[in-house]
């Protein structure tokens, strides 16, 4: 296979295996819901924190992350591309923030976005760990943790890519989520600069169908 192929290819697994909603498939088995007409309306740990409870959520995040490690991997380990890799781990968040298998409705791609930096470098995934875990402790915003921490993870691969101790494949993977991940937090940080967003727990009731 050649490198361009390569690349398409870990890209479409890293696509197709971030759209699989983990928590659209618990809140089935769990609950018989869906977790989208609770909370946020999204798919992740925290809307299925809020809807179902602590069980089923580290469920959803360990599948999640999951989903961000596999296409990494894949492009490291089985063909030995970078930019397989990058292109992979990045399409795995665009995956789950806009799944083809439910209708481009997902979550906001944290902790795929983590388990992706987990496999490109585990040194920059405890940093975010690290900044993730102070932030939420002292502000109970998982929001500004996410923003913050994935920021973090970013800053660190660009140092490492400049020290030449990671490829420059992974700067361009770091941004792509980076960014993927702001964007999908704008209606959070405008709230958080309100004043108006649930803290960790908070905000779990079903939604009315406007709002949806």
């Amino acid at each position: 296979m050649t490198s361009s192929m390569t690349i398409v290819f870990c890209g479409l697994v890293g696509y197709l295996l971030g759209s699989v909603q983990t928590g659209l498939i618990v809140g089935r088995v769990w609950r018989g819901i869906d977790v989208r007409e609770y909370g946020s309306g999204k798919t992740g740990f925290t809307n299925t924190l809020r809807a179902i409870g602590p069980a089923a959520a580290a469920v959803v995040l360990v599948g999640d992350v999951l989903k961000g490690v596999v296409p990494v991997l894949l492009g490291e380990w089985l063909f030995v591309e970078p930019w397989a890799a990058a292109i992979g781990g990045a399409a795995a968040v665009v995956g789950h923030t806009w799944p083809v298998w439910a209708g481009f409705r997902g979550g906001r791609g944290v902790a795929t976005a983590f388990g992706a930096f987990l496999a490109v470098s585990p040194l920059a995934a405890i940093v975010v760990v690290a900044a993730a875990g102070a932030i939420l402790a002292a502000t109970r915003y998982v929001s500004l943790m996410s923003v913050l921490g994935v920021a973090a993870g970013f800053v660190v691969l660009v140092g490492l890519v400049m020290m030449h101790r990671e490829h420059t494949a992974y700067l361009v993977f770091g941004f792509a989520v980076f960014a993927a991940v702001e964007l999908n937090h704008l209606g959070n940080i405008r709230r958080l600069i309100a004043g108006t967003e649930p803290k960790l727990g908070q905000g779990g009731g079903r939604r009315m169908p406007a709002s949806r």
